[in-house]
């Protein structure tokens, strides 16, 4: 290891086992910190407008918090991101029930989803960016899931301040795949209150409505008109308690949005800027759908990183992904993988500043 890459133990699991930390720092002092329980981004340190670091996503110090406690902190989720309605789905005339972690639903792959289990892990170095390479093979039935999934997902993380998550999959039997990353940000620091000033953009004129489970209904709604249009920056808490039904379902903000494109490959997301600290954060994703999430269920029993309480709409996620229940709705974008195809994926969230 060097000055730029460190790789530390992080204690134990239930089971006894090992549990890594990998440190990557770039030229300019940023830093991201990756745990191999769950791929887990623990911390991410970026500069604000003075240039004084801080780290901007929720998490704990230590392993006990993520064991213990803990909403999806910053880990990869999967099999399937989000939810599977009934936990139930059929391909090629087979139905799978899975277990209704979250009722009436599946809830990321179930009570332990990837987010749960330890993988394995290789660093490396590049000129301008240093990394890891997680990989989990997830075996047939895991979950109830059919065929065994053999899964990587790489951090790179560079000089300019990007980080990439890039995702690869194959498996041995059809099934539904949908991975993400789950982290929560908070512009103006991990702990610093709500995350409601922070103005975000929102390249996408449609969105999934839900049902009182926030489960997909099945249509794709207009946004404009709506206090789901950020298609124009707003501040996230301008609209969030507004008189909607959508918003009182969720709670706030916990919707897919469906990313306007015109082409495959990379595009442009969404864009926040915190007026508090002049932290942005830009992200471009090739994935056809972004959860966008106010940390609505964070109620103020969480204690993070350096002591501080974690309160409601304290972090905001961007889930980049394939839509919600897709297995179940036959208009969404599919999400079945099958034996000879790779699922890839590939999603760059850049920090920056503004003044």
């Amino acid at each position: 290891m060097t000055e730029w890459l460190s790789r530390m133990p992080f204690g134990h699991t239930a089971d006894g086992t090992a549990v890594e930390i990998f440190t990557l720092t770039n030229m300019r002092g940023a830093s991201v910190r990756v745990m191999t329980l769950g791929g887990v981004i623990t911390h991410l340190s970026v500069p604000d407008r003075h240039g004084v670091p801080g780290n901007v996503v929720l998490g704990y110090d230590t392993l006990d918090g993520y064991l213990v406690k803990s909403p999806h902190f910053g880990a990869i989720t999967g099999r399937f991101a989000n939810r599977i309605s009934n936990g139930r789905f059929t391909i090629d005339g087979v139905t799978t029930q899975l277990e209704l972690n979250k009722p009436p639903s599946t809830l990321h792959g179930g009570s332990r989803g990837f987010d749960r289990v330890v993988w394995e892990a290789a660093p490396f170095e590049r000129t301008t960016e240093r990394g890891v390479v997680l990989h989990y093979l997830s075996p047939d039935g895991d979950q109830h899931f059919p065929g065994a999934l053999d899964c990587t997902v790489t951090y790179t993380w560079t000089d300019a301040g990007a980080l990439l998550v890039d995702y690869h999959a194959t498996t041995t039997h059809p099934t539904p795949v949908n991975l993400t990353q789950h982290s929560y940000f908070n512009l103006n620091g991990a702990g610093n209150g709500d995350v409601l000033d922070h103005l975000l953009t929102l390249h996408a004129s449609r969105y999934t409505p839900v049902t009182a489970a926030v489960v997909p209904t099945g249509e794709i709604a207009p946004v404009a008109g709506t206090p789901f249009d950020f298609r124009t920056p707003h501040a996230i808490g301008e609209r969030i308690n507004a008189d909607n039904e959508q918003l009182r379902l969720a709670g706030g903000y916990d919707h897919n949005f469906v990313i306007d494109r015109n082409a495959a490959g990379l595009v442009r997301t969404a864009d926040l800027h915190a007026p508090l600290t002049g932290r942005t954060l830009r992200v471009d994703t090739t994935e056809p759908g972004v959860q966008f999430y106010t940390g609505n269920s964070v109620d103020g029993s969480i204690v993070g990183s350096d002591g501080k309480q974690y309160g409601r709409r304290s972090g905001f996620c961007l889930e980049t992904q394939h839509f919600p229940d897709s297995p179940n709705q036959p208009t969404f974008p599919n999400t079945i993988l099958r034996p000879g195809e790779a699922f890839m994926s590939q999603t760059i969230f850049t920090f920056g500043v503004e003044s």
